[in-house]
């Protein structure tokens, strides 16, 4: 790595890392484990430094994907525990107890296949924009719209129809 490039890339770090840990750990709740995300995200970053276009999308895909291993970990731990947690409050919110009391967002949006549920972390989480999100995943704006719908109807259909559009 130049210079110059070295440079740039410790601007990038001081710039992006605070929100890149930020956004991890509002997805891991562990800092320790949303610091050690984001390392290995800016990790990965420098290695193919001459070769990325836009940093920052390569950033947050490479943490969404890094966090994504880290939800199956635990998932692979706790599969039990979570399942019998999960439809209690389930159970729970169908007797009519309030959504946001109930049932942790995190916790439905983990439960989204993977393809819908990347796309609702770059764009609601990360605050990509449609068109970045389509560049980094390799997918069609129009196919991100579509999967972002259908992620909202299907967390919609979760929490009993009382999911509230803010964008």
């Amino acid at each position: 790595m130049k210079r110059s490039e070295k440079c740039a890339a410790s601007e990038l770090f001081a710039v992006l890392y605070p929100s890149l840990a930020g956004w991890c750990r509002r997805l891991v709740d562990d800092d320790d484990t949303a610091h050690e995300i984001a390392s290995e995200a800016f990790a990965r970053l420098w290695a193919r430094w001459s070769s990325v276009e836009e940093p920052r999308g390569f950033l947050y895909v490479t943490a969404a994907n890094l966090v994504r291993d880290q939800w199956r970990r635990l998932e692979r731990e706790r599969r039990a525990m979570r399942h019998v947690t999960a439809q209690a409050a389930l159970d729970a919110l169908h007797q009519g107890e309030r959504a946001e009391s109930v049932v942790p967002v995190r916790l439905l949006v983990q439960s989204l296949p993977e393809r819908l549920r990347t796309p609702v972390l770059l764009y609601y989480y990360a605050d990509l924009p449609i068109r970045e999100v389509a560049l980094q995943m390799g997918r069609k704006e129009g196919t991100v719209r579509a999967d972002l719908h259908a992620a909202r109807e299907l967390l919609r259909a979760r929490l009993g129809g009382h999911l509230d559009h803010t964008h």
